[in-house]
């Protein structure tokens, strides 16, 4: 018995550890007309916490989803990011489109975070990135999400990416509502 533990011993100090790689398909970043990757996560709103699930290949059948990674609840830009789909809104609602807002944060902080600005949509948890993954939006370096946006159409299919997302000025939150506007 000494001689397997010694002989299992050293071969986990000298056998190299296994470590998964990361295949192509996970690698890659989603892109206009693909079938968004589907995913179920647990959420939180103004009003509550939720520990069910939404899951993407359901929900998006009763309408358009508007998937908004970004880095953190509490920051700076991300504030700027969600008070300005709260503020389109209602006009993002009218087209018949949902957001959800995704990023690494708990949901408890994601409810208190959606109270404070009045939110009125759902933020889900992400805690382990591994949505973010599947849309090429976590930056490894950081640990966070990149600010990125996805409308998901009722066919499943993504109809419309931006990768490079920005709140520096409106431009690219008005190059989404115009994109709004075609989704079926």
């Amino acid at each position: 018995m000494i001689g397997r533990v010694i002989l299992l011993t050293v071969l986990l100090v000298v056998a190299p550890i296994s470590v998964r790689s990361t295949s192509a398909a996970e690698s890659s970043v989603p892109v206009v007309g693909a079938v968004a990757p589907d995913f179920a996560l647990r959420f939180a709103t103004r009003d509550s916490v939720s520990f069910s699930k939404l899951t993407l290949s359901t929900e998006v059948k009763k309408s358009p989803i508007l998937l908004a990674f970004y880095p953190a609840d509490w920051s700076g830009g991300c504030t700027k990011e969600v008070c300005t789909f709260r503020d389109g809104f209602a006009d993002m609602a009218k087209l018949g489109v949902r957001i959800w807002a995704i990023s690494g944060d708990y949901i408890f902080s994601h409810h208190e975070w959606a109270m404070h600005h009045k939110l009125p949509f759902e933020l889900l948890s992400d805690h382990d990135h591994a949505v973010a993954k599947l849309y090429g939006t976590y930056n490894a370096d950081n640990g966070f999400n990149r600010r990125t946006v996805f409308v998901v159409g009722r066919d499943g299919k993504l109809a419309f990416i931006d990768n490079e997302y920005s709140v520096g000025n409106d431009s690219d939150f008005v190059a989404l509502k115009a994109a709004l506007k075609d989704v079926k």
